[in-house]
């Protein structure tokens, strides 16, 4: 018998899309932001009468509390839990149903209520059948919009063998690839930008450049981006693409908008100047006028020039054992961090090498005369007043770089360093900066590294492509936004054997961004060499999330997207996932203490992996990660 409780508690029966919105929360769930969901309590699953509630899920978060306080339930937590959770016999279902509005089905129907248990309940047939029937019976609106989504792998497994009896049963079942591969909208990071509305698709080799001053339409994901006013790409993303991961740094406004350049409420504001505002539930597009961008501009710019801190009496080449998370200073955080990450993760899994001094690439520019040439190069007017004229003056004064010569002693010491190495092997030589993989700014994709091949001779030119990129447009427009002062940015190198035939490579956060309440690790990963964080040809990477949501806190594998390049196959197997899970838990405990946050819960380090050619694990970097 259903219980009369008031709508601040819940309700059995949804009329319309109002009450829904009544009774919905916002939460970030796996592969959406900002999702309205009401959770759902099935009480008397063991009677003949069993009756849903759809809960007030702004008065209560949790089953267990709606169970007590809103239906008045004298049970205690475990009690209430063995009743509802991870048992065929059981006298309660939980579930919540949530609301996918940007989903476009193959019949050109919009829109989706995803109903979800808890990932690692395996719910059988019988028992969705009853939920799913229940919810259609209770939101008459949307009936037909009701789909059984299997959350976690215990359920994808379960559905897979169930497939004939939960069609029998007439559940419609939807898969996590088919529901993420039809949204149409996806917002990445909320917020709101100013700028001039453009559109560029792929090479832009007439195309001025990209400014903070710009709102940008990307056809394909870039493989550089500068500082923009704000993003909307036509290919789908993931919330580790350097796109989001700079867009996140900066505050920058960015979605995924399928068909973005000929929607209709775009269309007419191309080449305008526009307002341009990412929510949970959409974006919008105003005309602005160019008084309304410049003051925006100035409200979110730094006020006061900045000065990366550096360490230019650090003047030895060092083996990466030799150097822990102190060192920064003197060698960047990317060459401090994979020494402190091979002081406490097997060796095997940590490349091994060595890391030359920011000090080096400061008299290398100073004794060539390099830094003056830069200062004339930025004292003219037109450097500062067009955009492509920057661009064009920045790739000249690179390419001036690379063709210097090392001074003597330098070169002397990067040879003996190269001569350390095992002959023919390919070295790989990263940018390691003291302006990036920062608490608060990570710089991702700002510089550019380079393997240097046994038939190339010596090592010189390879590091000073390295050191070029130091000033790549992207790299400059992000420093002379946050007033960063140029010359006191320096350039450090990593350097390691290259991986050559990887298996895969991917990017993962050490903490579970969708539930701090369960422990967790979110993971992007592709197949070979195939980057993720830039992808080419739309490429999608397997994204998943790994939480410790198990009846006994054991982890499960909850997959939102499979790679496009794999035909639907998972790119690590469950040992290679295994053994990333437990790097991961050593890496989040070792750098929580290192960076003395053992008391921010919001405290978390985005890694970059690969699996070689014979199958182990390779960490490659490790920095905090910035929301």
């Amino acid at each position: 018998m259903a219980i009369d409780i008031p709508l601040s508690a819940g309700a059995t029966s949804v009329a319309n899309r109002e009450a829904f919105e009544f009774l919905a929360r916002r939460d970030d769930v796996p592969g959406a932001l900002g999702t309205r969901e009401v959770k759902l309590l099935m009480t008397g699953v063991d009677t003949a009468a069993p009756v849903l509630y759809f809960i007030n899920t702004n008065t209560f978060v949790f089953h267990f509390d709606f169970a007590t306080k809103g239906l008045g339930m004298r049970i205690r937590r475990g009690q209430f839990n063995q009743e509802t959770y991870f048992r065929d016999a059981r006298k309660n279902i939980a579930a919540t149903l949530l609301a996918f509005d940007d989903y476009l089905a193959p019949d050109g129907t919009k829109g989706l209520y995803a109903l979800e248990f808890w990932p690692t309940d395996p719910v059988n047939a019988n028992h969705v059948s009853l939920a799913f029937n229940a919810v259609r019976a209770g939101l008459p609106f949307a009936a037909t919009l009701v789909a059984y989504q299997p959350a976690g792998e215990t359920q994808q497994a379960l559905a897979v063998a169930q497939k004939e009896q939960l069609a029998s049963l007439g559940v419609r079942t939807i898969d996590t690839q088919d529901l993420f591969g039809s949204i149409t909208y996806s917002p990445l990071n909320l917020g709101e930008g100013y700028g001039l509305l453009r559109v560029i698709e792929g090479a832009r080799p007439n195309e001025r450049p990209p400014t903070v001053r710009d709102v940008v339409i990307f056809k394909t994901l870039p493989n550089d981006l500068s500082h923009v006013a704000g993003v909307i790409t036509e290919m789908p993303q993931t919330p580790l693409s350097h796109v989001n991961l700079k867009a996140k740094q900066n505050d920058t406004p960015n979605a995924y908008v399928k068909n973005a350049s000929t929607d209709e409420r775009v269309k007419p504001l191309i080449g305008k100047v526009v307002h341009y505002k990412v929510t949970p539930d959409d974006f919008n597009l105003d005309e602005a006028t160019q008084a309304d961008a410049d003051a925006f501009l100035e409200r979110v710019r730094p006020k006061l020039p900045q000065t990366p801190p550096r360490d230019l009496t650090v003047t030895q080449i060092r083996g990466l054992d030799g150097l822990t998370h102190a060192d920064v200073k003197g060698y960047g955080a990317k060459a401090a961090n994979v020494g402190e990450l091979r002081r406490f993760l097997p060796r095997n899994v940590v490349p091994d090498g060595y890391a030359v001094p920011l000090s080096y690439y400061d008299t290398f520019m100073t004794e060539t005369g390099l830094y003056d040439k830069a200062r004339k190069m930025m004292g003219k007017k037109s450097f500062a007043a067009d955009p492509a004229k920057r661009e064009a003056a920045l790739e000249k004064f690179r390419e001036r770089i690379e063709d210097e010569k090392i001074p003597g002693a330098l070169a002397k010491k990067l040879r003996a360093m190269q001569q350390m190495f095992p002959d023919e092997t390919p070295l790989r030589c990263r940018s390691s900066t003291n302006n990036e993989d920062l608490e608060g700014f990570s710089g991702a994709g700002l510089y550019d590294s380079f393997t240097h091949r046994p038939d190339e001779g010596k090592i010189d030119k390879t590091i000073r492509q390295v050191w070029a990129s130091l000033w790549n447009f992207r790299a400059y427009e992000e420093r002379e936004f946050y007033r960063i002062n140029h010359f006191a940015t320096a350039m450090a190198v990593l350097v390691h054997p290259n991986f050559d035939d990887e298996g895969a490579n991917g990017v993962a956060v050490t903490k579970n961004p969708y539930d701090p309440n369960f422990p967790g690790f979110y993971v992007n990963v592709q197949v070979g060499e195939e980057l993720v964080t830039n992808p080419e040809g739309g490429a999608i990477p397997d994204e998943f999330l790994i939480s410790a949501i198990g009846e006994q806190g054991e982890y499960e594998t909850q997959y939102i997207r499979h790679s496009s390049l794999t035909n639907g196959k998972n790119v690590l197997t469950n040992e290679q996932i295994e053994a990333l899970t437990e790097v991961m838990e050593q890496i989040q405990s070792h750098f929580r203490v290192v960076y003395g946050k053992q008391q921010d819960p919001a405290f978390a380090m985005d890694i970059e992996f690969k699996i070689a050619a014979g199958g182990g694990l390779i960490v490659k970097q490790a920095r905090p990660w910035v929301e």
